[in-house]
């Protein structure tokens, strides 16, 4: 059973990792086996809901107009104009909704982000996960089926941007089999909980 976060033991975590590291899978993981209550992040921005996604679940979605107020007000801890002129961001808001559920923040973002983050909370437990090389990674997104040969390329080359940053991470974990992966990070989150 998760305990709750006190002021004294909350803590930020950021998990970071190219597209094809398996990100998603170990997120889903780590929130049903951590030792302690993580609260996800929620993202906003300004695309349109998908079928099915629900405001304040999967994203807040704001207007553009709504999104760069809020920039202004700075109301973000982090953002960044993805693709064709749609924007994300985490808004500073949810550090404080995890700490209000006694949680701990558990960002799950790009390595810009993640970078900006790191300077707001210097103590924050920042993991990069890494895919075993290349080919895997390269594998993974061609098996997905979801891409065009060319947007698969721009992929690819910023995956090898991203991996150039690992070393800014305080934790780095290989996802070359998911269970291993899993389990050190568990470990990494343990003994900061135990730490505190």
């Amino acid at each position: 059973m998760s305990e709750s976060a006190t002021p004294e033991t909350f803590r930020v975590v950021v998990l970071s990792g190219p597209s094809g590291s398996g990100k998603t899978t170990i997120v889903e993981r780590l929130l049903r086996e951590a030792p302690m209550r993580l609260v996800k992040s929620v993202s906003a921005t300004t695309r349109s809901p998908r079928v099915g996604e629900v405001d304040g679940d999967a994203y807040y979605f704001l207007t553009l107009e709504e999104f760069q107020a809020r920039r202004l007000r700075d109301e973000f801890l982090e953002t960044a104009e993805v693709y064709q002129g749609l924007w994300y961001g985490t808004l500073k808001s949810e550090i404080d909704r995890a700490r209000q559920l006694g949680g701990w923040s558990f960002l799950e973002i790009d390595v810009q982000g993640a970078l900006r983050v790191m300077e707001l909370y210097p103590e924050a437990i920042t993991i990069f996960l890494a895919p075993p090389s290349m080919e895997v990674c390269e594998q993974r997104l061609r098996d997905r089926g979801t891409e065009s040969e060319e947007i698969l390329q721009r992929r690819l080359k910023k995956v090898a941007e991203e991996l150039s940053y690992a070393n800014r991470y305080k934790s780095t974990v290989v996802n070359d089999e998911l269970d291993r992966a899993v389990a050190e990070i568990l470990l990494l989150l343990q003994s900061q909980q135990n730490a505190a």
